[in-house]
């Protein structure tokens, strides 16, 4: 068993397989900028969708793109409430109706 162990070798350091003929995709550079005046440059393929915004390497802000181009305007949604949604499910004459039935049969109870 010893003679078949790798000695000298650092088998997790480095890839015996050749990059001889390996093309790489194409790729293009993107340069942001940070409210705190830090600069760095990001490499994205060259069909990949662009970011406005990039967290900053050094310090964590938003960073912008250094193009200029401006950040999405996110849509908000507001904040469903039980109402709406009962109303995504139901018609006001159909809750008119089904208040009718149940108030008829709180006034058989009692």
């Amino acid at each position: 068993m010893a003679d078949k162990s790798l000695k000298g070798h650092g088998l997790g350091s480095r890839s015996l397989a050749d990059g001889a003929g390996v093309e790489l995709a194409a790729r293009r550079q993107l340069s942001f900028d940070c409210p705190k005046g830090h600069h760095f440059t990001l490499t994205f393929a060259e069909e990949a969708e662009l970011p406005t915004e990039w967290e900053c390497p050094r310090c964590g802000k938003t960073a912008l793109r250094a193009d200029g181009v401006p950040p999405a305007v996110k849509e908000e949604k507001h904040q469903r409430t039980h109402w709406d949604m009962l109303r995504e499910r139901r018609s006001i004459p159909e809750l008119e109706e089904i208040l009718a039935e149940r108030l008829e049969q709180l006034r058989k109870e009692q």
